[in-house]
């Protein structure tokens, strides 16, 4: 175990399935977190919304990033429940102005709470979500322009809305927030049939990621020169450590063409 964290740069954990750990699972979490740098990564907040977030749940967020000590938490711009209902998965919700200044007040009380500012992940959909006034690049750089927090760039779930909605994906990667990009998410979908004909991208972090992903990879190493912590994602159906190792140096080799290609244009 020890050769194969010398070959991880970070580790990412589910923060919500460790929310009732005990001192076990928390000494275990602990002692990780002292060998390779560990990610918290929420999906239960629903931070993307004009509805409040569940104080339980952001209490024991805090709860464990205080026993943790991460190297960050990052958390969805989705939504999750309304009306009291949990939908069970995130949601876009619509895009609009009075979505961002809801975004904001939930990001900026949950950095209060937890005591350390969340990074915000883009998330897949299969459709625009109806009644958007703004498209995703410029509502994403609202909520981060107005609640400070950086971006954990989701490369999958953004190739996945690019051909759902008929957008060039290397397009839908220029516009977005690059300055604010923190870390990064690599993940893989399947593609499903539409209601009306036609096919679309699946998120379901159970594949391996395609080539354009890699694509989008090299391109935004080139144009965002901070580090980025660039992160396998994987839920289910694993293959190998040694395949999943092999996927970690391809995306190394990518960042690594990405800079020298910047280096190259700038020269």
């Amino acid at each position: 175990m020890w050769l194969e964290l010398e070959r991880i740069d970070v580790v990412e954990v589910i923060a919500d399935n460790h929310f009732r750990a005990g001192k076990r699972e928390l000494d275990a979490l602990r002692s990780l977190a002292r060998q390779v740098p560990l990610a918290l990564h929420g999906v239960g907040l629903g931070l993307a919304s004009t509805l409040a977030c569940d104080e339980r749940r952001l209490d024991a967020m805090a709860r464990l990033v205080a026993a943790i000590e991460p190297a960050y938490w990052s958390e969805h711009l989705a939504f999750v429940r309304a009306g009291g209902v949990e939908i069970g998965h995130l949601a876009a919700p619509p895009r609009t102005a009075g979505n961002v200044a809801g975004a904001v007040r939930n990001v900026e009380h949950a950095a209060r709470v937890v005591g350390a500012r969340p990074v915000l992940e883009n998330i897949a959909t299969l459709i625009e979500p109806p009644a958007s006034s703004l498209d995703e690049p410029a509502w994403t750089a609202a909520i981060l322009e107005g609640s400070a927090a950086g971006l954990l760039l989701d490369l999958h779930n953004l190739y996945a809305n690019a051909v759902n909605t008929g957008r060039d994906a290397f397009a839908l990667l220029a516009a977005m927030p690059l300055e604010r990009v923190r870390a990064v998410h690599l993940s893989g979908g399947v593609w499903i049939d539409a209601p009306r004909g036609g096919r679309r991208l699946l998120d379901d972090h159970l594949h391996d990621p395609p080539d354009p992903v890699y694509g989008l990879l090299e391109r935004l190493a080139g144009l965002a020169p901070q580090p980025l912590d660039v992160i396998l994602e994987r839920d289910g159906d694993y293959p190998r450590m040694e395949m999943l190792l092999a996927q970690l140096e391809r995306a190394r080799a990518v960042v690594a063409a990405g800079r020298r290609g910047r280096l190259k244009e700038a020269a």
